[in-house]
């Protein structure tokens, strides 16, 4: 009963994280990351994930009105779940240090999260005032 009653999530959380993965390989493909190069590609693609993702949950939960019960986790877990990628970010940090250049190695696991962090506050900053600017000109 409990899988019957979650499979709508299951199967919006699995679209969505495809569509996501697509976008961050399509990114991957406009600017490949030659081996040894800083992966400026993988910061990027986790930076604006974190700041669609910050902006989507203001404008999710923080609105009068009810958005369909279905696109958070469509957006939210899945599309930037998919988008944004944990498990490359530490494949690149790895081969960095693998590569003998632990300085830029250090440079892009802190420039990435800090980058990440940035961006959450930017997005959830960035809706809360569109949120506030809307409901005094409504």
């Amino acid at each position: 009963m409990g899988l019957r009653k979650d499979l709508p999530v299951v199967a919006v959380v699995a679209a969505g994280g495809a569509l996501g993965a697509a976008a961050r390989y399509g990114a991957s493909l406009v600017r490949p990351t030659p081996d040894g190069a800083f992966p400026w590609t993988v910061l990027t693609v986790n930076a604006v994930g974190c700041a669609v993702l910050g902006t989507l949950m203001v404008l999710l939960t923080e609105t009068t009105t009810a958005p369909h019960p279905l696109l958070r986790p469509f957006l939210g877990t899945g599309f930037c779940g998919g988008f944004t990628t944990f498990s490359t970010y530490s494949l690149d940090t790895q081969r960095l240090l693998s590569a003998g250049d632990p300085t830029r190695a250090l440079l892009y696991l802190g420039g990435t999260l800090l980058a990440a962090l940035a961006a959450v506050w930017a997005g959830v900053t960035a809706a809360r005032a569109v949120v506030r600017a809307r409901g005094r000109h409504a």
